[in-house]
């Protein structure tokens, strides 16, 4: 059961004028860096986006019977069976098990510290900061550091066990006449539980087999798995059985590589099941979407915290008459949301403009509207900072 501890701590007006000040300096750093991410992504897109044009127009179906020199090095999409003869072992827990992968996870059970701050404004420009520290038992996936907490008293850690997670694939791996290389099965597949058996816990090392037993098919080690201690460890594992999988890369001879596109990405993908060339590079373009709007929406996000941090001052300044302070740090909000969505759309939009000139000069002219709106937002709210 969790419990807590709470703190109350004030600051004077002055003392946050000088760290409003200080927070200048972050936002100075973190805005040219967002443009530079920003930058980044547009470009990792775009040269996504014409490595999966590239690769849809060269890439070569082959069938799984036989291996065709004649399309060694080229793209290739082929579909079947993934089997292996070999067993996959953990030589740590003794482990064997037929399947293409093994996953191994290893957790702790530790005291965790979470914390929660309020604060409030006072008249006269001070603020009072309420924060709780909760404490709970969790497991986790490394040790914590219990005599960092805020109140380590009653919430020591222990155990130096420190948790090793693995994922072990099987050598030889075969999808029809083809070898499948280590790198790309250790990416197939959802594993599914496996439950250890009496048999792996007999096949345990010596020095682990004392006082390790086994509770929802895993390894425990601890004195009762129904009420776990501070320290107790569980070991589970998990497989990717053999099955249908579809691989889309560059034939090497009877295997595959990364195929390397002139446009600059690679191409390695790996799907489960039966799945088409024409869908798999369709996944892939979605997936680049999704990637590249996360990027634009993080970059966006902390350039906005970037103008909010060199504005804050302003609100700090106002937070005399609690208010008016509130008032002013909207509005310097806004300001910085709408210069942040300014600016990213202006540096997405030259981008663009070198490789889609129709779509960059409307995000560009989209990006001048948008300042033309920062500043009339500016100027209605400087009679509300005065």
């Amino acid at each position: 059961m969790a419990d807590s501890y709470t703190e109350v701590t004030s600051q004077n007006w002055f003392s946050r004028i000088g760290e409003s000040i200080k927070g200048i300096l972050f936002g100075i750093i973190i805005i040219p860096i967002t443009i530079v991410v920003l930058w980044w992504n547009e470009g990792r897109a775009v040269t996504t986006a014409n490595s999966l044009k590239e690769g849809a127009a060269a890439v070569v179906h082959v069938e799984t019977d036989k291996v065709d020199p004649a399309n060694n090095k080229k793209l290739v999409h082929v579909s079947g069976e993934v089997k292996t003869d070999a067993l996959v072992e953990d030589t740590d827990y003794g482990v064997t098990v037929p399947a293409l992968r093994l996953v191994r996870t290893e957790k702790i059970y530790q005291w965790v510290e979470d914390k929660k701050t309020e604060k409030k404004q006072k008249v006269g420009g001070g603020e009072e900061t309420t924060t709780t520290y909760t404490y709970e038992k969790k497991w986790v996936n490394e040790p914590v550091k219990s005599s960092e907490f805020k109140k380590p008293e009653g919430h020591t850690n222990s155990g130096d066990f420190v948790p090793e997670n693995k994922n072990i694939s099987a050598e030889k791996v075969t999808l029809g006449a083809f070898k499948v290389p280590q790198g790309f099965v250790e990416r197939m597949g959802n594993p599914i539980k496996l439950a250890v058996t009496d048999g792996d816990l007999a096949k345990l090392p010596a020095d682990l087999k004392q006082g390790t037993k086994i509770q929802d098919g895993a390894f425990y080690i601890g004195a009762n798995p129904k009420e776990p201690a501070v320290g107790d460890v569980r070991i589970s594992f998990e497989i990717v059985k053999p099955g249908t999988f579809s691989i889309l890369a560059a034939q090497i001879e009877d295997t595959f590589e990364p195929y390397q596109t002139k446009a600059g990405a690679p191409i390695h993908f790996i799907e489960e099941g039966t799945v088409s060339s024409e869908a798999m590079f369709k996944h892939a373009a979605t997936a680049n979407t999704v990637e590249t709007w996360i990027f634009r929406f993080l970059g966006f996000l902390f350039m906005a915290f970037g103008f909010m941090a060199i504005m804050r001052p302003l609100s700090v300044l106002g937070s005399v008459i609690p208010f008016i302070g509130n008032l002013i740090g909207m509005g310097t909000g806004l300001i910085s949301f709408a210069l942040a969505g300014t600016i990213s759309v202006l540096v997405i939009a030259i981008a663009w403009i070198a490789v889609r000139p129709v779509l960059g000069i409307a995000l560009l002219v989209l990006a001048v509207g948008a300042f033309i709106y920062t500043r009339k937002l500016a100027a209605a709210s400087k009679p509300a900072a005065a």
